[in-house]
């Protein structure tokens, strides 16, 4: 939680010695082992330590494809949060490929409206609206929205992220924020 408020560098204290703790009794290979390197990578990305970020989610990615298989929800969340860093080091397209091949994955094992694909089409988009193709980017935050509205309702974080997603596709386009 400590990341999700801002505070970086706390959050890396406690992941770094979370992660340790959970190497040495569980395993490299264990999944609450790969989702913590993974959710370090996240944190070490947001303080800018990309290839440090990129590395622990490359590690975590291939041995979730060898421990867990390529279509386990934990592969794919974790090559969805590698594209996220891939996208933050200037690699959009490469972060697309693996954000695309992972929410079709995702709609797939744990359906449309599952947050986590949710959250996955959302981060697909912002590749997208990155790489400037705003109308696809568009289609994507539609979407998102409509299904965040009703999974979670008008006031959950989630949607109104969504909400501004969609408004800056909207900016992007030329057109008026009336959503």
């Amino acid at each position: 939680m400590t990341s999700s408020l801002g505070d970086y560098q706390q959050a890396r204290q406690l992941q770094n010695d979370t992660l340790t703790r959970l190497r040495r009794v569980l395993g490299e290979n264990h999944f609450l082992t790969l989702r913590e390197a993974s959710l370090l990578g996240l944190t070490l990305g947001s303080l800018g330590e990309h290839q440090q970020a990129r590395d622990l989610h490359t590690d975590a990615l291939a041995r979730s494809r060898r421990v867990l298989s390529e279509d386990h929800p934990e592969t794919l969340r974790t090559a969805s949060d590698l594209g996220v860093t891939l996208g933050s080091m200037g690699e959009q397209q490469q972060g697309r490929q693996l954000q695309t091949d992972a929410l079709v994955r995702l709609r797939r094992v744990l359906g449309e409206d599952h947050p986590d694909t949710l959250t996955s089409a959302n981060r697909l988009a912002a590749d997208l609206r990155t790489l400037g193709e705003y109308e696809r980017a568009r289609a994507f935050d539609e979407d998102t929205l409509a299904r965040r509205r009703r999974v979670l309702g008008d006031d959950h974080p989630d949607t109104l992220t969504s909400a501004g997603n969609l408004a800056a596709d909207l900016r992007a386009l030329g057109e008026p924020d009336d959503m």
